[in-house]
């Protein structure tokens, strides 16, 4: 029989809220990347207006809380992760009064909101680098960032030999000799954590934001802030990835800790519960544990499983080291699939393992999309909080043949370093059948969207029995119903056969079989959902390959 929607007493989710103080150790959080959500005013770029438009259908999808990448005044060089002032908003996409009345409708409707922080680095366009610039060599302002002198004879070299994680020096000489530190593009300098104005200034920060009502912040290269002291040389290594598992002297320093510890404090005078979110490369889970611990941030990105194969023992491996490095801490895991940093997971998964998280072939796009499905009713199922990536609720591939002309990564324009095809994973979803740009908005996209986009949009799916919309929407129904979903820190795995994971929660199974595959497995009770055709025959159940399924075992 099939299995493609929840019984219907399962899937009636209320909009509100949640008064507990503790949410967000559950919370499913999606992810808006603002500039390819929805555009309100025909320009081609998604916009605040846009995403408060599109409230609605957010709270029909079941999530929690909405987490908002940047939108601060800025000259774009790294798509708003290079902030000029963080007290703004960039015109492209508003002004401070739509972001007011965002939050406000948010709120309205039963969701939280989550606007991204960067305090890893600002624009060279901010009032204080300008300034610093300006002011020259012994300048207090450059104190707020890392300018050094050069090495050798007349300072030509830079002071060390660390690279940009988007290719090339991460150092720039300006006109007076000196060189200033950027870990990422050039528009990008590096803030010096150990000067006390930058903590006050960020703090500042926080606030403003906490008074206009947010409910938590995700901290974009949170590990990063906190410098190795004297600046020491990596020597002999090879380039620098963004997904890289070494220990480096720029990143995850034990200094970062106290900075959080003091964050901890401000966000906790604020009712309601708002939270600290830490994007967080570490070398091991257990490294991503020192970040939640009681006094600092409330959740740190698990990309530990993010980068895991669609294996098995794999996955039942990363599992089982997550919950148990979170567990002493008292910290929920975290599991996401996607996000605007790496490839789409229904394109990851239909590619053959060991590319890695940066892909460029399109793959076998009717294996990934069920590999995708069945990953993300895992991911569902597992205890803590998962995160959703802007049109994976589509079963949207990245796009992989995107013109040279129309990219606009930065790490695309520097050769080495992380591979610089992010843009797939960014271009404009798609929300109707027809139009210019499927309904993201009446004036085209800022990226090309396929030919194919309409057959995946919202309105294509939308009512649609099996299509990957209403199976998220079914999941997300279900996991909100059920008190075994969720928050918790524990599985049971169940025996299963080779390729093939099985837990159990409560009165709640999941099956995931990730191989090619079916494989019949007891029927642990009444099917939930299934992310394809399970067939049920007495005792037992057929899963088909690459596909998950939920049971009522009571």
């Amino acid at each position: 029989m099939s299995q493609h929607s929840a019984d219907p007493a399962e899937s009636t989710a209320v909009a509100t809220v949640a008064q507990s103080s503790d949410w967000w150790r559950d919370a499913v959080i999606y992810q808006v990347y603002p500039r390819s959500f929805a555009d309100s005013n025909g320009d081609g770029m998604g916009d605040l207006e846009g995403v408060r438009a599109r409230l609605p259908y957010l709270r029909d999808l079941g999530v929690d809380a909405v987490w908002l990448s940047p939108f601060y005044a800025s000259p774009q060089a790294d798509a708003g992760y290079d902030v000029a002032d963080y007290r703004a908003v960039d015109p492209m996409f508003g002004n401070l009064l739509d972001a007011d009345a965002l939050i406000r409708d948010a709120r309205a409707l039963g969701l939280r909101i989550i606007v991204d922080l960067v305090p890893n680095h600002s624009s060279d366009q901010h009032e204080w680098f300008k300034r610093a610039l300006e002011e020259g060599p012994g300048s207090p302002l450059r104190e707020r960032y890392h300018f050094r002198a050069g090495k050798g004879e007349n300072g030509e070299l830079p002071p060390n030999d660390w690279e940009s994680i988007f290719g090339g020096p991460a150092w720039t000489r300006v006109a007076d000799g000196e060189w200033y530190l950027h870990l990422f593009a050039p528009e990008q300098p590096d803030f010096n954590w150990d000067h006390p104005a930058v903590g006050d200034e960020f703090r500042s920060i926080l606030r403003f934001w906490l008074d206009m009502g947010v409910d938590g912040f995700r901290i974009d290269v949170a590990h990063g802030l906190v410098k190795a002291p004297g600046l020491p040389d990596l020597g002999s290594h090879d380039q620098l990835k963004l997904l890289g598992n070494d220990v480096m002297p720029f990143f995850d320093q034990d200094g970062v800790h106290a900075i959080y510890r003091q964050w901890r404090t401000v966000v906790d005078e604020y009712a309601g519960e708002r939270i600290l979110v830490a994007e967080a490369w570490t070398p091991t889970v257990e490294r991503t544990a020192n970040y939640v611990r009681p006094d600092e941030l409330h959740q740190a990105f698990n990309f530990q499983y993010l980068g895991t194969e669609w294996d098995a023992a794999e996955l039942r491996k990363v599992v089982d080291r997550t919950l148990e490095a979170m567990r002493p801490v008292g910290a929920p895991a975290t599991w996401v699939l996607s996000n605007h940093d790496v490839t789409r997971h229904a394109t990851r998964f239909a590619n053959p393992p060991g590319l890695g998280t940066q892909i460029r072939t399109a793959g076998d796009r009717e294996l990934g999309l069920r590999r995708a499905r069945a990953a993300t009713m895992l991911m569902l199922a597992l205890p803590g909080s998962a995160y959703v990536y802007q049109g994976e609720e589509l079963g949207l591939p990245d796009v992989v043949d995107l013109p040279d002309e129309v990219r606009q990564d930065p790490a695309f324009f520097r050769g080495a370093g992380q591979d610089g095809f992010r843009d797939g994973c960014r271009v404009p979803i798609p929300w109707t059948r027809e139009g210019s740009s499927y309904g993201f908005g009446s004036g085209g996209s800022w990226l090309p969207q396929p030919d194919s986009w309409g057959e995946l949009s919202v309105e294509a799916q939308q009512g649609v029995p099996g299509s990957t919309l209403e199976l998220y929407r079914s999941a997300l129904a279900v996991r909100r119903g059920r008190a075994d979903l969720g928050e918790g820190d524990t599985v049971e795995w169940l025996r299963a056969p080779e390729g093939v994971l099985a837990f159990r929660r409560g009165k709640f199974v999941c099956v995931t079989n990730t191989t090619g595959e079916s494989v019949n497995v007891p029927a642990y009770g009444r099917v939930l959902l299934a992310s394809g055709e399970v067939t049920d025959a007495g005792a037992e159940a057929k899963v088909p390959s690459d596909t998950t399924v939920w049971f009522a075992t009571a």
